[in-house]
């Protein structure tokens, strides 16, 4: 039987609870073995903005995490140069794992609805699942994902209906720097350390 590994990447400046929620739904809706989380070094949508360092992202995910033994910190794509390109980052997992892995990469609605603009789109589907965390605002685009990938592909990607959080990285960014609270956004040990750090500031 293959091991299902759910692959949960971001940025993460910073990791916060919705990124967690997202990942345990998925973990049981998918009988998920694993997920990965994986911090993107350059991602290639966020060029130009400054964000935390890679040693503090990093810190950051594994303090998030350290609570769950489904959960586990990857670094591949922090160990690559140039930006993180998903189609990359499955490549090399499937060429680590071997075919008794299954993948699923696991985003937000609003992502697989951009999905045919991601590098190398239909290979990337065809070599992994998509989660789409369904936004009720945000449904997937059908006509978009049949257009661009296929009835066969199509069935790669499925909907997640989750409870929903209001949270965002840009919403506890914005927070810290005007000097509010984020208790209960992120996990305890992340907001004492990005107030150590004096991240966001």
């Amino acid at each position: 039987m293959k091991k299902r590994i759910g692959l949960m990447g971001g940025t993460f400046d910073p990791v916060h609870l919705a990124h967690l929620h997202i990942a345990e739904e998925s973990r049981q809706a998918f009988s998920l073995d694993e997920v990965l989380f994986i911090p993107a070094a350059q991602p290639p949508h966020k060029q130009g903005r400054k964000i935390a360092s890679a040693k503090q992202r990093i810190k950051m995910v594994e303090l998030a995490i350290a609570g769950n033994p489904a959960f586990t910190l990857n670094l591949l794509e922090m160990r690559r140069q140039g930006p993180s390109y998903s189609w990359l980052t499955v490549q090399e997992l499937h060429e680590r794992l071997g075919a008794e892995a299954e993948l699923y990469f696991i985003t937000g609605s609003d992502s697989i609805n951009d999905l045919p603009t991601w590098n190398h789109a239909k290979d990337l589907v065809a070599a992994c699942h998509f989660i789409g965390a369904a936004r009720p605002e945000v449904p997937f685009d059908e006509k978009l994902l049949l257009d661009s990938f296929g009835q066969e592909l199509r069935q790669h990607i499925h909907e997640l209906q989750i409870p929903r959080m209001e949270i965002s990285s840009t919403l506890i960014r914005q927070r810290v720097a005007g000097g509010k609270s984020i208790r209960y956004l992120v996990p305890e040990k992340v907001a004492d350390y990005i107030q150590k750090e004096g991240l966001y500031q």
